[in-house]
């Protein structure tokens, strides 16, 4: 699953972008803020901030915003999943420690719902090598932890079709950072069905 990260090495997994805002003087101070006791401990503060502090906009009953860029995510305090993957990655990147951007295909609302892409990370630690986590947020039948060495993530593929979907990317798919800012509020989307599926 990993192995594409060995061929580009650490750099790209430690770089900011536009999305992952890893320079934006609110993230810098956070992450400074949550940092310290070494790389797992960092980690698990840095992951329980966005999985908890952070609402998934859904789970919230939210009709917006819809954020996109981990800036943007930390100023309005919510997002998707995939939003909320963009400010994880850039918080433990600005505290150093190697992050990037996976995908999961899953069912979406039903066991023969329409398949749809969910967000989540992967971080590099001392001594546990890439750990999958996933900070969308609890609710009942989720329950996402994080404690290193090891890591329950929200969802497991289990349904025909579902899939942890193999790599570990530097940065966002394009088509994810297309859908969340070709809409402002979810119910823009929502009424016609449309929500991100892709292969």
């Amino acid at each position: 699953m990993f192995n594409e990260v060995s061929k580009r090495g650490l750099a790209p997994y430690l770089a900011g972008s536009e999305v992952v805002d890893l320079d934006h003087p609110e993230v810098v101070a956070l992450a400074r803020k949550l940092s310290g006791g070494g790389p797992a401990a960092t980690a698990v503060r840095c992951f329980e901030f966005v999985r908890d502090e952070v609402s998934h906009t859904l789970d919230a009953g939210l009709d917006g915003p819809v954020t996109c860029r981990a800036s943007e995510v930390l100023a309005a305090r919510t997002g998707l999943c995939y939003a909320k993957s963009h400010l994880l990655a850039a918080l433990l990147r600005a505290d150093g420690i190697p992050t990037g951007l996976c995908y999961q295909r899953l069912r979406l609302g039903a066991p023969d719902g329409p398949l749809g892409l969910h967000g989540l990370n992967a971080l590099l630690l001392p001594g546990a090598g890439w750990l999958r986590v996933d900070a969308r947020g609890n609710k009942p039948g989720v329950d996402a932890r994080f404690e290193p060495p090891g890591a329950t993530l929200a969802f497991q593929p289990r349904l025909p079709g579902e899939a942890d979907l193999a790599g570990v990317w530097p940065q966002p798919w394009e088509s994810v950072t297309a859908f969340l800012r070709s809409i402002s509020r979810f119910s823009e989307r929502r009424k016609a069905g449309a929500f991100p599926v892709f292969p």
